[in-house]
């Protein structure tokens, strides 16, 4: 979702819930659900215990209901849940209403999982991305990312400029305060080779971006050379989210129709694997900064 695509797919913890809910108030009710689970209560059991109506728990399990910060305590009292950070991370993301992402001015042009992923995005305390075809959006310039999305989008320009304006807004995640996020980003080196029919003015700016984030504290640049075997990184994009406690971490996978989103632990050890495995053939910081500054000096010429 970091790169060119315009819409998500949703993440497996909110795939069979209502999208009238925040997907940060999914994720609490997939939490509450686990909390049950691993207390070793039935749901009937659960309802008696936290004296709540069986109905109504099953649908506040479900994301049917909305889970209010109430809700959460009294069900983290019945199932004995001695974590007070988990539980006023619970009760705080219970309480996020829908449609108040600052996305909700675009929303006409944006999918639901796609506000899913932003809200995501914006939460994690660390990221992982890479795209073997282009610069990950969130070290995209505005120049380069008008160039790709006006491309893709260039019968629906009113959208088009909406998305452009959208992945900007998500790089505010890199130079928020007070709640900084480590990013760990892999470029292909063949992305720095595309012709952008400008006389590769945007393509300089974008390399110099590069070379100022790579410059960053808490940020990491690494570029896969075009000697690298074409296994790595052969999957398509990748974004890994990683969050605060008491949160899973979330795997966000491209594809030509949008892409998807999981916390299957499983899938993310799986993807997460994949950036490893890619990461190792990527040249060391320094010599990524090296290479993008030849890369400049070639546009240049």
């Amino acid at each position: 979702m970091t790169q060119t695509r315009a819409t998500e797919a949703q993440p497996r913890a909110s795939r069979r819930k209502s999208p009238a809910l925040s997907v940060k108030a999914r994720r609490a009710a997939v939490m509450v659900t686990a909390w049950r689970e691993a207390a070793g209560l039935t749901l009937r059991e659960a309802a008696e215990s936290a004296a709540i109506d069986f109905t109504r728990l099953s649908r506040l399990e479900k994301a049917k209901y909305h889970m209010g910060e109430g809700d959460v305590l009294r069900l983290a009292t019945a199932y004995k849940i001695t974590d007070p950070v988990a539980v006023r991370a619970v009760a705080a993301a219970a309480e996020t209403p829908p449609g108040s992402s600052w996305t909700a001015p675009h929303a006409r042009h944006l999918s639901q999982s796609f506000v899913d992923f932003i809200e995501l995005e914006g939460d994690a305390v660390r990221l992982r991305l890479m795209h073997p075809v282009v610069v990950p959006g969130l070290l995209q310039t505005p120049g380069y990312a008008r160039e790709l999305i006006g491309r893709s989008q260039e019968q629906l320009a009113e959208r088009a400029e909406t998305l452009v304006a959208v992945r900007l807004g998500r790089q505010e995640v890199l130079s928020r305060t007070g709640k900084g996020v480590e990013l760990h980003a892999l470029v292909h080196e063949a992305a720095l080779h595309a012709h952008l029919g400008d006389g590769g003015t945007v393509m300089s700016d974008q390399v110099r971006h590069l070379l100022d984030l790579g410059s960053r504290p808490g940020i990491t640049v690494q570029v896969v050379p075009l000697s690298t075997h074409p296994a790595y990184g052969s999957n398509g994009g990748l974004t890994l989210l990683e969050f605060a406690h008491p949160w899973a971490p979330v795997a966000s996978v491209d594809s030509a129709t949008g892409g998807k989103h999981t916390d299957d632990p499983r899938e993310v050890e799986l993807q997460a694997a994949g950036f490893d495995f890619t990461a190792s053939a990527a040249l060391p910081v320094d010599q990524s900064r090296e290479l993008l500054e030849t890369h400049l000096e070639r546009l240049k010429a």
